[in-house]
């Protein structure tokens, strides 16, 4: 279906990726990963022909239809979202509209009647009259209802307006299907429903994401973009990371036997080059030498930070008690009588279409926000740090050097400690010297995380940690958050952060009450499917 040939792609004298040769077919759904930078998306602006490649070739069958995931979402304003999704097949779309012009003419020719005719056959066999049926079933699997479907893009919620991009996407049955980051914006429901879709499509499909989870449900084949180079692997996410660490550790194992032999060989030639009788040995020693080379490994472009939190405390019997809290924001109840209890050993994740009402509840915590009524109560062992969803106000206008933005929550003032640490969450050398102001969304999140480390605090709250994360830095969330001791109180997109870490599930509803399960978060969304027969 896609064959890439020789690719080789450049920028500014930096190449992202050369002499790439792969093929992708139909029926199969490849996931495309990579570090920050590698040149992911670039990939798919070159297959989707928006970008041209230094060099090399890409060949797709000029009989299948490509469909791609837009990125704008103020591109399509000016129509209903019925019609954009419709025009994910721009041929339907454009016959429709001619074929209604001609028949709206006041002065219908016999010219007309003929042109009539042909659209109304193409119209037919591109699936014309099932269009809007079609493009109606895709919305309401994203969670878009009936009476959404003739308003103006331009009316819709910016997260709304990301589904109707993808329902125009997956519309029309495309051979193949381009999607850079489908779940970044997504409820976990809308995510869970494009995966059965995906699952079932039988065409071609190429994903870049950051969710693991959806990977390894989704994904037959991974593409590692990495080393300058592209790969294809066959298995889905997990079966390449466990691969791909064991060739690391092979590879770490040969160099250090071949070192050994090396030092060893060394020895013996030291010892014996000046011994007459020894001399041929050592000359042939000298020559298994030459051949023996430590592999370097390669220079990879994925960096691991090191997220780790370390309470200074135990907590005691009392952790937080929460009691008929309600909150109305803008005319509207986010959060409705609320309550609950928080255990010591408690790691709840938070979930619901209301995200809202997630973070509303997390500043009610805070102290941030005063609920309209009932009470909240921490217990007096407890200590507190927070991780927001915005985290503006901690970097905007601030011109500081980020190693004296972090000195400020650090109990050890001194450079070296505070460079050190910065390192270990990926600010080396003069990045430590950034103006925080300038930093982007992810080195953001890092700094957060590193405020959050230095705070020793036992209870932590995490609301969407993993936006602007790759996915490098999410596996390291993720490890931290299992490791820590105290308690977590997590809201995320991330299903396999949800899963690993969490013990416990709180669900916002619509109306703003809560539903509380104790299990992980597999067996809340079991007992869920349950629940909805």
């Amino acid at each position: 279906m896609i064959t890439v040939e020789n690719l080789t792609m450049q920028f500014a004298g930096t190449t992202l990726f050369s002499k790439v040769d792969l093929q992708f077919t139909a029926g199969n759904c490849y996931g495309i990963i990579g570090a920050n930078g590698a040149g992911k998306s670039t990939f798919i602006k070159i297959l989707s022909g928006e970008l041209e490649p230094t060099s090399g070739h890409v060949y797709i069958d000029p009989k299948a239809r490509m469909s791609v995931l837009k990125q704008n979402q103020f591109l399509y304003d000016e129509y209903t979202v019925m019609d954009t999704v419709i025009m994910g097949n721009q041929r339907l779309y454009d016959c429709g509209k001619e074929k209604d012009a001609i028949y709206m003419k006041e002065d219908f020719t016999d010219e007309d009647g003929l042109r009539a005719a042909e659209l109304e056959e193409e119209f037919a066999e591109l699936g014309g009259w099932e269009a809007e049926s079609d493009a109606s079933k895709l919305l309401q699997g994203l969670g878009i209802s009936p009476d959404m479907h003739e308003t103006m893009m331009s009316d819709m919620d910016p997260r709304l307006k990301f589904k109707v991009l993808l329902a125009q996407a997956l519309f029309g049955h495309p051979d193949i299907i381009l999607l850079d980051e489908p779940t970044n914006n997504l409820d976990l429901a809308s995510v869970v429903w494009l995966e059965d879709f995906l699952m079932d499509y039988e065409g071609t499909v190429l994903v870049v994401s950051h969710d693991r989870y959806f990977l390894n449900n989704v994904c037959t084949h991974i593409v590692d973009i990495d080393y300058g180079k592209i790969k294809m692997y066959v298995g889905n996410y997990d079966f390449w990371y466990e691969s791909s660490q064991l060739v690391q550790a092979m590879i770490r194992n040969k160099n250090k036997r071949n070192q050994e032999k090396i030092e060893e060989l060394q020895l013996f030639i030291q010892r014996f080059s000046a011994n007459k009788a020894k001399a041929k040995q050592a000359t042939a020693r000298r020559k298994l030498l030459d051949k023996l080379t430590v592999e370097e490994m390669p220079a990879s472009t994925r960096r691991y930070p090191f997220v780790g939190f370390q309470p200074e405390r135990e907590l005691g019997k009392d952790v937080l008690t929460v009691k008929d809290i309600s909150l109305t924001v803008d005319g509207v109840k986010l959060l409705n009588n609320v309550y609950f209890s928080v255990n010591r050993t408690d790691k709840i994740a938070f979930v619901g279409e209301n995200e809202l009402a997630q973070t509303a509840l997390f500043r009610v915590l805070m102290g941030e926000v005063e609920p309209d009524e009932g009470s909240i109560k921490w217990g007096v062992s407890t200590t507190r740090s927070y991780l927001p969803k915005d985290n503006t106000p901690y970097f905007e206008g601030n011109t500081e050097q980020l190693v004296d933005w972090l000195r400020q929550y650090s109990v050890k003032k001194d450079d070296v400690y505070l460079r050190g640490f910065l390192g270990r969450m990926l600010f080396s050398g003069e990045d430590v010297f950034k103006s925080v102001n300038v930093l982007s969304g992810g080195e953001k999140v890092r700094c957060m995380l590193s405020k959050m480390m230095l705070s020793g605090a036992n209870v932590i709250l995490l609301d969407q940690p993993t936006n602007h994360l790759d996915m490098e830095s999410i596996q390291a969330v993720n490890k931290g958050l299992e490791a820590f001791p105290g308690v977590v109180l997590l809201a995320s997109h991330d299903h396999e952060m949800l899963s690993s870490v969490c013990n416990r599930v709180i669900a916002f509803q619509p109306d703003g009450t809560i539903v509380d399960r104790y299990g992980t978060y597999d067996d809340y969304l079991a007992w869920l499917a349950q629940e909805k027969g």
